[in-house]
Formats: structure tokens, C-alpha cells, sequence
């Protein structure tokens, strides 16, 4: 009994460090597209800045 609750309480520590990682990597994503974004609007207002000089 006492090996079942040790390995359940193992499981369960587990699970909630990948659901952590899991929760700050979506995270992560989502800033990474956004600055994704950000770097394309700054370098098509630079494309069409040189074309007019």
C-alpha cells in the first residue's frame, strides 16, 4: 500500500510539472508570434519608407 502511494504521489508530481511547462511554453508561443508579427510590420514599413526616398 504504502509503494502504491508513493508511486501515485510520483505520478502526480510529474504531471504537474508538465502541465506547468506545458502552460508556460504555450506561453512563449504565443509572445514568439507576436514578435513575429511585430518584426514583419517594422520591416514592410522600412521596405516602403526606401522606396518613396
Amino acid at each position: 500500500m504504502n509503494i502504491l502511494l508513493i508511486i501515485v504521489a510520483i505520478v502526480a508530481i510529474i504531471l504537474l510539472f508538465t502541465g506547468g511547462f506545458v502552460q508556460s511554453l504555450n506561453f512563449l508561443l504565443w509572445v514568439g508570434i507576436v514578435l513575429l508579427v511585430i518584426a514583419v510590420i517594422v520591416w514592410l514599413v522600412r521596405m516602403l519608407s526606401n522606396r518613396r526616398a
